[in-house]
Order: C-alpha cells, then structure tokens, then sequence
C-alpha cells in the first residue's frame, strides 16, 4: 500500500461516529450499530445490521471484520460469516451480519459496538495448478492431527 490512509464517511444515520480504536494497542476499528431502535436478536436467529459508515480502502488492501470477543464470549453474539470481507473497491455501507449462538435472546441497542475492522494488505499470489504437491511432515492430516 503506497497511501495508508483510509478515508469514512458518515452515511447520516443518527448519531454515527468515526470508528476508533479502543485502546492504543487495539488492531481493530470498533463499528457501531447504526440503528434507530434496539434490536433483539432471538437464538438462532441472523440480523445485518448497519453501521453508518462506509470506506475507501487504500487500493491493494482488504477490510476485515471480526466480531468482539465480549459478545462472543458472554452473549453469543457472533459474525454470521466468521469474517466478514470488504473489498478495495466496495464502497457502499458497511453492515454486520449478526447471530446469535446462545439460548437466549440478545439486545442490540443503537450505537453498540457490534464489530472490528482491521484493514491489511493480502500477499499477491498467483495459483499455479499442480498434479502433485511437495510432501510435508503433516502432509493431508486434517482435523485434530496436530493434537488438542
């Protein structure tokens, strides 16, 4: 990445800040729910929810949105994908896809913080199709083959 600087816009949903980091030593951007009214998210069910802000990424890098452990841990508040992507050139909103893994119902009220964004530069590499790979120690052991 030659310019490092990620410029956001407010999208002029009610009162939506400028994502920041919580600590000086957080990796991640916090984004907020950009809601108008809270939501309750029931078990096992799934929200997008919007954060207010959109972004232009330095061309090159990638936007990753991971959830908040807090949630995660103590509510079961979760990503629905995992990790979310945001591409270079996606320029539109961001929104958080939301679920909730726990028994009970969860509330999200306006200007929660819901997510992370980190924003990094993938490695540029070119797949290359083989009819065989090099062997390695682990080699194809897959699920539990390196131990707990």
């Amino acid at each position: 990445m030659s310019d490092n600087r990620v410029f956001v816009k407010l999208t002029g949903r009610e009162g939506v800040k400028m994502p920041v980091r919580a600590t000086s030593g957080s990796a991640g951007f916090d984004l907020c729910a950009a809601l108008e009214a809270p939501l309750t998210l029931e078990p096992g069910k799934l929200a997008s929810v919007p954060t207010g802000v959109a972004v232009k990424l330095p061309e090159g890098s990638v936007g990753l949105l991971f959830g908040r452990s807090g949630l995660g841990v103590k509510h079961g508040i979760t990503l629905s994908n995992s990790v979310g992507v945001i591409d270079s050139d996606y320029t539109g909103e961001i929104f958080v896809g939301l679920c909730n893994v726990s028994g009970e119902p969860y509330t999200i009220m306006p200007l929660d913080r819901i997510a992370q964004l980190i924003v990094t530069s993938p490695l540029p590499v070119e797949l290359v199709r083989a009819d065989a790979l090099e062997e390695t120690e682990r080699g194809s052991g897959g699920f539990g083959s390196t131990g707990r």
